[in-house]
């Protein structure tokens, strides 16, 4: 059952807008920070964190493209923000500092989470910030986000090497972008380092499938089944019993027997 919530704006100290979205009871409550997509902070994006504020959580989710000169362009998809690691480490601690200033906020809970763009994100925070749980929606998988260049400085592997939380990743069989071969890497490189993680990949599903106000991606029924996995993988790592001490592993994939990543298409 939905609970009781209260939603505004506030301003990181860094000068980073955020939508704050949290229950009306005082708390505390468990954090989950969100990462948007592509597209920066857009309606859809405050839209899930009050869906994720009606669990229970306290949800903090920052414009972390803020500074794009043409936020008309960047929220139609029109122009892209390319924020180095480095640039999102820092961007996240202002978050959590700011969710730490709130009592009703228990950063003893806090999870991270990024979508599309920012999938990569979590990881390289969670390598430099003790948390609860990181969240990936396809992204953080794909070839690119394994190799080192002026945007991304330090291996991806190295970060997930230093992580010491539960990972959770949504993806699906017909995303254009991230292949099978390609999550089944990110599956094995959190096996190689013993890191525990949950991995759903959906049938069916093209990249951005969560997002309902793309009519070609959004799939109803997987993103009803993904949200409800990642919010019970939430409320079973945050809850105040959990013990991370025991490595867990659980990889659900489903897919076409024809499939052929060469086949998997862009949809808007």
């Amino acid at each position: 059952m939905s609970v009781q919530i209260t939603a505004g704006e506030i301003t990181c100290a860094n000068g980073m807008p955020a939508f704050l979205a949290k229950p009306s009871s005082p708390g505390p409550h468990p954090v989950y920070i969100f990462m948007h997509e592509r597209y920066g902070l857009v309606e859809h994006t405050r839209d899930l964190a009050r869906r994720c504020a009606g669990d229970g959580f306290f949800v903090l989710a920052p414009d972390f493209f803020f500074r794009h000169p043409d936020k008309a362009a960047l929220n139609a998809g029109d122009s892209r923000c390319e924020m180095t690691d480095p640039e999102s480490v820092e961007r996240l601690k202002a978050a959590h500092a700011a969710a730490a200033s709130d009592k009703s906020a228990d950063m003893t809970r806090v999870a991270v989470g990024g979508y599309c763009q920012t999938g990569r994100h979590p990881l390289l925070f969670a390598a430099e910030v003790s948390i609860a749980a990181a969240v990936v929606w396809y992204g953080g998988a794909a070839k690119r986000e394994w190799v080192t260049n002026t945007r991304q400085p330090a291996l991806l592997e190295d970060a997930i090497a230093k992580i010491n939380c539960p990972v959770f990743g949504s993806f699906g069989a017909e995303d254009h972008i991230i292949s099978i071969d390609d999550v089944r890497r990110f599956r094995d490189t959190l096996e190689k380092h013993r890191k525990s993680y949950e991995i759903h990949v959906y049938k069916g599903a093209p990249h951005g499938w969560l997002n309902n106000t793309m009519p070609g991606r959004y799939r109803r029924e997987q993103a009803e089944a993904g949200w409800a996995a990642q919010q019970r993988f939430l409320a079973r790592v945050l809850s105040p019993g959990y013990r991370g001490d025991a490595v867990e592993w659980a990889f659900n994939c489903g897919f076409s027997g024809d499939y052929d990543f060469s086949r998997n298409a862009r949809l808007e």
